[in-house]
């Protein structure tokens, strides 16, 4: 999955995130910064500032959609999309921003050359195709 997500944006497929605010209501944003920062946790690099940052400052509870029929074949699920459910954390600063700087494409590098951005850390808690077939669940 490392090598899907890393590629998602190359291939015109970023990852969208899905977040709500403290009162429930939904927001889809995509990410195209998104990459495996460890083996339970996913990052992005944030710099729009906009509405799944405010939301995730009240509601942490995200799910990351990927998709890309095109590359089926090379997971061994056999699957196009997928679902990572978790909990985000705003890191501004610190070896974990840093690290997520490090982490994020060049050409999402580019669009924040004064780095005024800051990373976001996903702890997924459950992973599952589009069916709704865990693939992976985190124990509790």
């Amino acid at each position: 999955m490392r090598h899907l997500l890393s590629k998602a944006l190359s291939d015109g497929t970023p990852c969208l995130i899905g977040t709500a605010s403290k009162d429930g209501h939904p927001q889809i944003s995509p990410k195209g910064s998104l990459a495996v920062f460890d083996e339970q946790t996913l990052c992005y690099w944030e710099r729009s500032h906009r509405s799944s940052q405010a939301h995730i400052e009240h509601n942490a509870h995200v799910v990351v959609y990927y998709r890309n029929a095109a590359r089926a074949a090379e997971n061994p699920y056999r699957s196009s999309a997928f679902r990572f459910h978790g909990t985000a954390r705003i890191v501004r600063n610190g070896p974990e921003r840093e690290r997520a700087w490090q982490l994020t494409n060049s050409e999402e590098q580019s669009k924040d050359p004064d780095r005024k951005g800051f990373a976001v850390l996903i702890d997924v808690e459950r992973i599952e195709e589009l069916s709704g077939a865990i693939i992976m669940k985190r124990d509790e």
